[in-house]
Order: structure tokens, then sequence, then C-alpha cells
């Protein structure tokens, strides 16, 4: 559990209920940190401010006498629009930024420059002995230059009205370059609508002659179309071409019908058997085979009745067997003739509809064709009604831009002319001092901020806490040479103001100090205390001596030993000889009791000073002889307090760590680094050192982060009781009682700053 130094605490009674983890307190914490943050740095703020206000008053007082004249022009936005032929001008809205960038444009005020010839004005370019010409570069742009800085133009919300202001050091100059100015731009809006108008007209006017000319191509490539199509006015898709194409489908279509009824008629006779080919001829051509066979069979009934009648070889036969050869050779022919006639049928139907799909071929080409010369013409006639109509709309458009421009050109009036003002303009000193000095108060308080971040010096409680995770056991107060006189005193009694002003805050943080200490071993009160810093110059020696001092005035026996075997100072602040000390009783030269001393004003204190300064401090202080040292005092002494050197620089205090039973690391308000209290308290902890906590030494109590934590050590009351906070006065002797009382009247000499 970690110590807690209940001297430096308020009464329970007195702690107000924090709600845990609320955002309003976490906003007053952070609002609180600002406010001291400004506190701790009002100095640069105070100073902050007041050079800015002695630069505003100087600005005040120094300020040029100007004089500002000022002119107002409409600049009507639509006004025409109903005499426009065909749309409505761009919007005012747009227009009015438009025109006042055009207003301070250089080029205009170049023109001003010119009408004027402010460059060789010595009220406005100073004097000069030669003549300054304006078409210089560098003249040009030093003039131009000025004039838009001196020229200021502005809109009137809601309105179209423009005011324009010139300041200079000449009232007469002033008014004279705002009138000069709305002159120049009412001759440049008259001149620039001109030229524009001038431009349309010259581009309409090559347009219109480009497109009367391919107008009149394109209506003669149309014209040569017609011509070639054979159309005269008429729709050219209506014409013989499509009718011939029509009518040579249906021919070919019937064509292809007849061969087809004539290739299956050839066929199938070819493939009859000739018996029957009279019955199936007459299905496909007109025969009289039927006939023939008819006679044929009575000549042979005839033949067989004369043959049974007469017996064979009878002269009647041979008749009747002429007539059956006479009869099938007419058969035959009959029936060779109807396949030829068939075969040429197909014959002729076939090359008939050859010829017809050859018709067909030769009118689809043409058709072809057609259809070529017909997207042809539709393409020129489209371009001939685009460029006729572009050409009648440029033409149109030609006509309205002449007059529009008359419109265009009434559209700026002078409303206020400008005059010389009576007097200058001159800003309020009072508004200037108070504007500098709040613009570098806020500066200030930045650059505080700023300052304050990059600053790593250690500087509150909480902020040591956070750093080195250790709690804080006391703050020791800055304490100052006592005003007294002090030839009379002891070197101890001036070194130490504990013993010269008991009852001040800096006695008083050292009473709390030793309350910490006493309450911060478990099972009972140190023996061994070191105190030790990160680096040189932090107070060890102040902390150390005065620790001692108090310890000592609970009326036990307390022993000091200077461990600082480099630099060492504690002889030095209690005024006696060093010659013979710790080193001297570590080297067995003299014994213990013979190298021990005593301090007159502190019965109860004994000093072991360091003595000759050895050549391996390290070495002796590690060494056995050093712990059998310790245990030997622990039956002596009550407490024993070491100093020790920093622990950056060596590493004596880190050997000297593990005999003791609590280590107190010093931190010097506003020298001591994060960093170095870091790497310090890593050294200990890591060497398995009992750190108790950390002392925060050399404290401005009037400061704003410790000016309520210290704020009730001025209760004099309290301090005037004789006993500390914790009562361990309570076993003092008469004669610290005597001594307390004989200084009561002196309580706060020996404060701090």
């Amino acid at each position: 559990m970690s110590p807690v130094p209940f001297e430096n605490q308020p009464a329970e009674a007195d702690i107000p209920a924090v709600p845990v983890g609320g955002p309003q307190n976490a906003a007053d914490a952070t609002l609180s940190e600002a406010w001291v943050t400004i506190r701790s740095r009002k100095k640069l703020i105070i100073g902050m401010a007041l050079l800015g206000g002695i630069y505003g008053f100087y600005q005040g007082a120094t300020q040029p006498r100007l004089y500002v004249a000022s002119g107002t022009i409409e600049i009507r936005s639509g006004s025409s629009n109903e005499y426009r032929i065909g749309g409505v001008s761009s919007a005012g809205d747009a227009r009015l930024p438009t025109e006042v960038a055009i207003l301070k444009s250089s080029s205009l005020l170049l023109s001003v420059a010119r009408d004027r010839n402010l460059a060789n004005d010595p009220a406005f370019m100073g004097p000069s002995t030669h003549y300054r010409n304006v078409d210089d570069p560098a003249i040009r742009n030093s003039v131009v230059g000025s004039l838009q800085a001196d020229i200021s133009v502005s809109v009137i919300p809601k309105t179209d009205l423009v005011v324009i202001s010139c300041t200079t050091g000449n009232a007469q100059l002033s008014a004279d370059i705002v009138n000069q100015l709305v002159h120049d731009y009412i001759t440049h809006s008259f001149q620039s609508r001109a030229d524009a108008t001038k431009r349309v007209a010259d581009f309409f006017s090559t347009q219109l002659d480009d497109l009367k000319q391919q107008v009149e191509t394109s209506q003669e490539q149309m014209l040569e179309l017609q011509k070639r199509l054979g159309v005269l006015g008429f729709d050219p898709r209506d014409n013989q071409i499509t009718s011939m194409l029509n009518e040579l489908s249906t021919a070919a279509g019937s064509a292809e019908i007849a061969r087809i009824a004539a290739q299956t008629r050839y066929q199938v006779l070819a493939s009859m058997d000739p018996s029957i080919l009279d019955q199936a001829g007459n299905a496909y051509a007109p025969s009289n085979v039927s006939g023939l066979r008819a006679q044929l069979y009575l000549a042979q009934t005839n033949l067989a009745q004369l043959n049974a009648i007469y017996g064979p070889n009878n002269p009647k036969e041979e008749g009747v067997r002429n007539q059956i050869a006479e009869l099938n050779k007419e058969i035959a022919e009959e029936e060779t003739r109807i396949l030829s006639e068939t075969k040429q049928a197909y014959i002729a139907a076939k090359a008939q509809e050859t010829q017809t799909n050859a018709a067909l071929d030769d009118e689809k080409t043409a058709a072809y064709k057609l259809r070529d010369d017909l997207l042809q013409y539709t393409l020129r006639e489209r371009e001939f009604e685009s460029n006729r109509t572009l050409y009648d709309g440029l033409k149109q458009r030609l006509r309205t831009a002449g007059v529009e421009a008359g419109l265009e050109s009434t559209e700026i009036e002078p409303i206020d002319t400008a005059y010389p003002p009576l007097g200058p303009s001159l800003k309020p000193r009072m508004n200037i001092f108070v504007v500098n000095s709040f613009v570098m108060l806020i500066l200030g308080v930045i650059l505080a901020f700023i300052l304050e971040s990059l600053d790593t010096g250690l500087r509150s409680v909480a902020e040591i806490e956070s750093v080195s995770g250790l709690p804080s056991m006391a703050l020791i107060p800055r304490s100052r040479r006592n005003t007294s006189d002090d030839s009379t005193l002891s070197t101890a009694m001036r070194n130490l103001g504990t013993l010269s002003t008991p009852k001040s805050q800096f006695s008083e943080a050292f009473r709390a100090l030793r309350t910490s200490l006493l309450l911060s071993v478990a099972g009972g009160e140190p023996k061994v205390i070191l105190l030790t810093s990160a680096t040189p110059s932090e107070g060890k020696t102040t902390v150390s001596i005065n620790l001692a001092c108090v310890l000592a005035q609970r009326n036990v026996r307390v022993l000091i030993i200077d461990a600082d075997l480099r630099r060492p100072t504690v002889h030095h602040r209690f005024g006696l000889n060093g010659k013979v000390g710790l080193t001297s009783v570590l080297t067995g030269s003299v014994s213990l009791e013979d190298a021990i001393q005593t301090v007159p004003e502190i019965p109860q204190l004994d000093v072991l000073v360091s003595g000759p300064v050895p050549p391996f401090p390290t070495e002796m202080l590690g060494s056995d002889t050093m712990r059998h040292l310790l245990e030997r005092c622990k039956g002596m002494y009550t407490h024993i307090v070491m100093d020790s050197p920093p622990l950056l620089s060596v590493t004596d205090s880190v050997v000297l760590a593990r005999d003791a039973d609590a280590v107190v690391m010093i931190v010097r308000h506003g020298k001591s680094s994060k960093h170095a209290m870091r790497r310090a308290r890593d050294l200990l902890l890591r060497s398995g050192a009992p750190v108790t906590g950390i002392v925060l030494n050399a404290v401005d109590l009037n400061s704003p982060e410790y000016y309520a934590y210290y704020g009730y050590y001025g209760y004099t009351g309290y301090a005037a009781a004789g006993v500390d906070s914790a009562g361990w006065d309570s076993k003092a002797t008469s004669k610290e009682r005597n001594t307390k009382d004989n200084n009561s009247q002196d309580s706060g000499k020996g404060g701090t700053a």
C-alpha cells in the first residue's frame, strides 16, 4: 500500500464527494489545468498584452491621415429583357461580381492611371526628379498595385448599386480617381460591347458566306441525284424498277412451279412400264395408244380365228399379220412420242425458270443500286435542309445581335458623384489599442500553452506521480535565507531552516515528510533512510540534514551519514571537520565512536561525515565492511539518514539502496526532467531497492498549482501550538520546547518565497 502523507491531507469531513467517471469532472479538471497554466505563465501573457497595447498606442498615434472619397453607380441587371429576341440575359447574381472584378482589373486601372497621369502625380506616387513612363513594366506594376490597394469596390446587398471608394493622402485626388474610374468604366462598357458586336457580326458574316456556299452545293448535288434516279420532284421510291422487281419475283415463282411439274411428269413416264404407258400417259399428255392397242387386240383375235379355221399357212393370215405388225409399230412410235414430248416440256420449263431467275437477279442488282442512290439522295436532302436551317438561324441571329447590343449599352448609370471629403478618416485610437492588446493577449495565451507543452520539467505533484508511478511524500517549499542578523547564529542554525524557523512552512513541510516516512513501512518505522536524486543540485543534502533534524526532535537518537564520497557537503552545512569520517571508519584507521561528531544545537543528532575522498567510492560503499557498519549503527540509533550521490551520475546510490529500509527520491521543482526521473526510478526498481516515494523540493508556494495545496500552512494558530500535526513533539525535551517558545515571535521569517 502506498504511503499517504496525512500531514498534507485535509480533514476527512472537508473532502468533497467526487463522482467516479463523470464527464463534468474531466471538463473541470481540464479547465483547472488550463487556469493553472495561465497563472503560471502570467508574466509572459501580461508582457505580450502590454507589448500589444504599446504597439497599438504607437499605431494610433502614428496612423497616416487618409482621405476616403466614394461614388455610387447602378448596374441594371436584365432591365431590357422584355425587348430581347429569343432569350434572357445572364442573371444579376452572377453579373454583379463580374462587374466588380472588371472595376478592379489591371487594364481598367491602367487606363485611369494614364488619364490622370498618376505616375507623375506627387500626391499619389510621391515627388520625383525625373519623368515616370507608365508603360515601363516596373512603374506600371507599381502604379496599378497602388491603385488596387487604394480602391475598394463593394455591392450594396439586395440592390444593383455598387459603391466605389478610394483612399489616398489627398482629398481631391481621392475624388478625382473615383470619378475617373467611373468614366473609364462606362466608356469601357460601351467600347467592349461595340467590339463584341463587331466581332459577332464579322464571325456571322464569314459563317453565313460559308453556309450559303454549302447550301448551294447541297442543292446541286440533290438535283443531280434526282436526274440520275429519273424522278421529277415526286417520291423517288415509287419507280419502274420496283414494279418490275415485283413482277419478276412472281414470274420466277411460277416458272419454278412449272419446271417442277414437267420434271415430275417426265420422271414418272420414263420409269413406267410401256404396257401401261397408255393408262398413265393420258394423265400427263393426250395420246391414241389405247385405240391402237384395241385395234391390235382385234387383229390378234382375228388371226387366232383364221388359224383355227384354216390352219397355218393360210393366205388370209398374211394380211392380218401385216396389220398386227403395223399396229405394233404405231404403238411404239406413239409411246416414244409421248416420252419425247414430256422431256421437251421439262427442258422448256427448266430453261424458262433459269431465264426468269437471271432476269430477277438483274432486277435485284438494279434495285440494290437504286437503294444506294436513294440513300445518297436522302443524305443530300438532309444535308441541304440542315444547311438551309442553320443559314436561316444565323441570319436571324445576326439581326438580333445588332438589336441587343443597343439594349445592353444603356445598363450602367452613375448615381452619386464622388466629392472631396471634408476631413481624414482616422481609426479610433482606443479601438486600435484594444484590438492590438486583445490579439497579443490571445497570442500570449497560445504561446504559454505551447511553452507548457514543450516544458519537460516536473512542476506538479500530479505530474510527478503520473510520470514516475510513485507516491508523493511531501512538498518542500523553496527556502530563503533568514533576513535577521545571523552574525550571532552558528553554522548549523544558518543552514537548517527547521532549526532556525521551527514554525515556518518550510519546517512544517519536513514534519510532513517525517510523518510520511514513519508510516511508510509496514510493521514499524524505517531505520535506514536513503535520500538520492536523478541529477546533481536537486537539494539532497538540504533535505537530508533537515529531515535528520526533525527526526531528532522526536527525542530519539538519529545519525546522518554523508555517503556522497565524491562531493561531500554535509560537514560544511553543520560547520564540522571533514578530515575524519566514513572513509576513515571503512578503512579501519579510526573507530566509529571517534569518527562520529555531534551538533550542539541538536543533542539527539550525530553526524558521520564522508572523510577523505577515496579512489574507489563504489567498491568501498558496496563492501561488507559498510554493511557491517550499518548493522552496528542500527543497534545504536533509532534512525539513520544517508545522503548519497545522484543516481544517473554514479552507481553509489544503487549499491547503498540495497541495505536501506526506505529510499526517497528528491525531485527539484522546475529543474528535474521527466526522462531523468524515469531512468532513475528504473535503476532503483531493478536493483530491488525499497523505493518509498518522491519528495518535490524547492516548490514556489505562491504558484497557482500549489497555492491551494499548501494554503493551510499559513494558519498561525496551528503553528503557535508548538507541536506538529502528528503529535510527535509530545516527547520533546524541555530545551526544545523552550527553543520553540523563544522563536515563536520569529515564525515566518525564514519561510518561502
